[in-house]
């Protein structure tokens, strides 16, 4: 079991910068790939950003790419979602997810079998 609480969420100007954090519990945590998503209102849940259980492997969504930057810090069980030059576009809730397996692209909604609650970010033009 992998429980996914994300937190740093919030209002910010067209611009602006926003850092998500996903604390994570459970044993497993560092051996799996981690994962973004996000979900606009009216608009199916979408990949963000992968990264495999070491960091190796990275991948983002074309819309993303060169603005948001995904890490991960296996000793505090925390993965982050550095999000900068924030555009309204990028209003959505963001979700943390826990893969199935720890390498690989792994950028499918049914490679990842553990989610978080969701945080709020929303983007003023």
């Amino acid at each position: 079991q992998v429980q996914l609480v994300e937190s740093g969420g919030g209002l910010v100007q067209a611009g602006g910068s926003l850092r998500l954090s996903c604390a994570a519990s459970g044993r497993t945590f560092k051996s799996r790939a981690m994962g973004w998503f996000r979900q606009a209102p009216g608009k199916e849940r979408e990949f963000v950003a992968t990264l495999s259980w070491y960091g190796g492997t990275i991948y983002y969504a074309d819309s993303v790419k060169g603005r948001f930057t995904i890490s991960r810090d296996n000793a505090k069980n925390t993965v982050y979602l550095q999000m900068n030059s924030l555009k309204p576009e990028d209003t959505a809730v963001y979700y943390c997810a826990a893969a199935q397996i720890g390498e690989g692209v792994v950028a499918g909604r049914s490679q990842y079998n553990y989610w978080g609650q969701g945080t709020q970010v929303t983007v003023s033009s």
